[in-house]
């Protein structure tokens, strides 16, 4: 079944949140791009060389010809890894200042391509991340990838924030479609079983996994939820792209009901690459 995503939302959130981004990295010393992000081997700055790759890749530009030995790159692990830190290489010895000039006019051109595609082309099925789709579900999917690098960002500076907004509200849609996934096929949770997760803060929603012939997520319930995981909007998205340590995120939450199934499902929250 495809996804049919609107288009005026999707391009408006990603617009936010590489808005968000310039004005973030703007206002970084020297000392703050080079800070460790919790990406294995990217700082500061090859998480933003890595976001003006993939942006460069969608505008049509072919991958930097820069030779990825894995035994140089441990975090390299796949021929995706591979071509993303070909971009992160080729650009390594650019200055602050001329990553920023570049992702200011790639993301301008990006946004405008996107705001000149019509709606047959947004709605077409094709290549994305998480297999076939529309182009609108691939773009929901980059508003998702963009949120979450600004929160590596953020994390690696310290500078709380972006859990507001169009850009999370599409983060957020991206990871709910995901969470019958998470429960079903990566905690294994069985079915009769059901799920709730309360997830506060600015970007707070509540999601209902229901575990029958296979996990979906519906609208409500028809009874109280086998288990309950509440825990902070940030900390949800942080275990479901396997940022930061589980351990230590899993101690903001709490758990209500099956306490063995909640601590499974917890485990097995990561669903990204």
């Amino acid at each position: 079944m495809t996804t049919v995503v609107p288009q005026d939302q999707t391009i408006d959130a990603l617009a936010e949140v590489w808005s968000r981004l310039d004005e973030l990295l703007s206002g970084l010393d020297e000392a703050s791009w080079s800070a460790p992000t919790c990406l294995p081997g990217w700082d500061v700055k090859a998480v933003a060389a890595h976001l003006i790759g993939t942006e460069s890749m969608l505008l049509g530009e072919s991958t930097p010809d820069v030779e990825i030995d894995p035994a140089d790159y441990g975090h390299v692990r796949n021929d995706m890894g591979r071509i993303n830190e070909a971009w992160v290489a080729s650009m390594a010895d650019l200055a602050p200042v001329e990553l920023l000039t570049r992702f200011r006019d790639h993301t301008a051109r990006r946004l405008e391509a996107l705001r000149a595609t019509d709606e047959a082309a947004w709605d077409a099925e094709g290549f994305t991340p998480v297999g076939t789709d529309t182009y609108g579900r691939f773009m929901r999917i980059r508003t998702f990838d963009c949120w979450i690098h600004e929160q590596d960002i953020r994390d690696a500076v310290s500078s709380p924030g972006g859990e507001e907004g169009a850009a999370a509200r599409a983060a957020f849609d991206e990871m709910e479609a995901a969470a019958g996934y998470v429960v079903g096929k990566r905690a294994g949770a069985p079915a009769g079983t059901s799920v709730t997760f309360e997830l506060t803060g600015p970007a707070g929603r509540t999601l209902h996994v229901d575990v029958g012939d296979r996990a979906r997520v519906v609208d409500e319930l028809p009874g109280p939820a086998t288990v309950a995981l509440t825990m902070p909007a940030g900390v949800f998205a942080r275990l479901a792209a396997g940022r930061g340590d589980p351990d230590a995120l899993g101690r903001q939450v709490s758990i209500d009901g099956d306490a063995d199934l909640g601590r499974q499902i917890l485990a097995n929250m990561r669903y990204t690459m």
